[in-house]
């Protein structure tokens, strides 16, 4: 199905599916009127030959050098090859989809200056599956993405290398291939191109929609790691949780009530267990997961205001054929919201990791040392919470926040500057650290479930137990163990629940 982009309006739906599978898109008709407004209005200034920032002028500390009219277009040609400086990784073809996705519909908006073929270009690149090479690093967030956009620009030009299905070639042949005719700028057009939050935002929004595979495969762990544990769910009473009155801790209760709710493990153990409270990694899962929620649902708000913005600089208002100076391409929003994302991922792995200890240690667990028949010949989990606990512990490195460093660009003319690309970069390491602890979890969890059988979990854990089990078989003996924590790392991010248990997670996301 074609996906309908109306400028301004882009949801975050949307932008989940773009994320997960490239499928058309088509620019709302509706859209042109005020892009061919905002275009004329670039012509008039060129016309009217006063000094206008970016049309006429160069850019940054050489804004009051004058360009003749007869160079302006190599002015914007110049300006993108200058700035394609990019180094490092390049983007995932997953991370590029938004990129473009976003660049569209700000531009569309029609306060940027460019011309309906701008915007048709990258309509067609997108529907061609023809993805530009941008290198993730490059940028501090500020003045826009400025290298890893002009990256993204050489494609519309012809120049550099583009990647399609996930094969670099050169972007010239590519155009070609496709029937795309390579762009010639005008004036502004570079700028508005380069100018601009979306590379931030994209990796952001990369970092959340992982965030959120995360938050749920942690709190399915976690349930089944309570159930192996023997855990009480009485912690999970909404009662305890109303009074408190956390909206995340709420709904956080409601779900593990709905997760545990039926085990027969559970109600082996509601007579003459001893204990009168579990451990913290146990009983606290609704107030940590919940504050996740929380974390979540604020971030994706202010990266959904963030991906259908006008972020470039100068910006057009038609109506008055006034152009204003601004600063919407410092990505302070995206900066914060990529550093409190980072403290959610770090804990979802942190507290998993606890768990995974707590299972391991049979004083605590009422399980089998390490969680194999015969410890001693065997090393069971031993080294696998090791890997979990070298994760846990770098992803609190990397949890560090970007956004309170700044350093001065531009012969001090940028003198403040967000981090936001960084803060967001970084997202993507730390969601793969805490995959792997997740998915070492829920071996670990499953483990302990088969230490009590015939007993089943619940429905909901059972049917996560099962899909587990169809991939890794019982820790019987030592085995080669890194295959096993891959293939659960992937359930976990490839958001590998079983389809009950999704359902439980439907209304975070409506």
């Amino acid at each position: 199905m074609t996906m309908i982009l109306k400028p301004g309006a882009l949801s975050l739906h949307q932008l989940r599916s773009a994320w997960n599978a490239h499928q058309p898109i088509q620019l709302d008709p509706a859209a042109y009127a005020d892009i061919k407004a905002s275009a004329a209005a670039v012509d008039a200034i060129v016309a009217k030959g006063g000094p206008a920032y970016g049309i006429n002028t160069g850019f940054g500390l050489l804004a009051k050098t004058r360009i003749p009219d007869e160079k302006l277009e190599e002015l914007q040609r110049n300006l993108i090859l200058s700035h394609a400086v990019g180094t490092g990784d390049l983007m995932t073809d997953q991370t590029v989809r938004l990129v473009l996705l976003t660049k569209i519909g700000s531009l569309a908006r029609g306060f940027s200056g460019v011309r309906p073929l701008i915007v048709d270009t990258l309509v067609a690149l997108y529907n061609a599956g023809i993805m530009p090479a941008i290198p993730a690093k490059g940028s501090v967030g500020a003045s826009g993405d400025l290298a890893p956009l002009a990256h993204m620009t050489l494609a519309m030009l012809g120049v550099g290398d583009v990647r399609v299905e996930g094969r670099l070639m050169p972007a010239a042949a590519a155009l070609k291939q496709a029937g795309i005719e390579p762009v010639v700028l005008a004036a502004k057009e570079g700028l508005a191109l380069i100018n601009g939050t979306q590379v931030s935002t994209a990796l952001a929004l990369h970092g959340l929609f992982m965030a959120e595979r995360l938050l749920e495969a942690g709190m399915v762990s976690g349930a089944l790691s309570l159930d192996a544990a023997k855990g009480s769910d009485a912690p999970f009473d909404s009662r305890v949780h109303a009074v408190r009155g956390q909206p995340g801790q709420i709904a956080a209760a409601g779900i593990y009530r709905q997760l545990v709710a039926g085990s027969a493990i559970r109600a082996s153990h509601l007579v003459g267990d001893e204990r009168v409270q579990d451990p913290y990694s146990l009983r606290c899962q609704p107030q940590v997961m919940g504050a996740v929620m929380d974390i979540i649902a604020n971030v994706s708000r202010t990266l959904l205001i963030e991906a259908n913005a006008v972020t470039d600089n100068p910006l057009i208002f038609p109506e008055t054929g006034d152009i204003i100076s601004g600063g919407n391409f410092h990505a302070e929003p995206v900066a914060f919201a990529a550093d409190t994302l980072a403290l959610a991922i770090a804990e979802i792995g942190g507290l998993a990791e606890r768990r995974i200890a707590l299972l391991i240690d049979a004083t605590l667990s009422g399980l089998p040392p390490f969680l194999v028949r015969e410890p001693g010949v065997n090393s069971g989990f031993m080294i696998a919470h090791v890997t979990a606990a070298a994760l846990a512990s770098e992803n609190k490195s990397l949890a560090h926040p970007a956004s309170v460093d700044s350093l001065p660009t531009s012969a001090n003319q940028e003198d403040h500057v967000s981090m936001a690309t960084f803060a967001a970069r970084r997202l993507h390491e730390m969601a793969h650290n805490t995959a792997v602890i997740v998915g070492i979890e829920l071996l670990a969890a499953a483990q302990g479930i088969d230490f009590h059988r015939p007993l089943t979990s619940s429905a909901h854990l059972e049917h996560v137990y099962n899909a587990l089990r169809a991939k890794v078989p019982f820790f019987d003996v030592d085995r080669h163990f890194a295959p096993d924590i891959e293939i659960a790392k992937r359930m976990v991010l490839d958001g590998e629940l079983s389809a009950e248990c999704k359902g439980l997670f439907a209304p975070l996301y409506a």
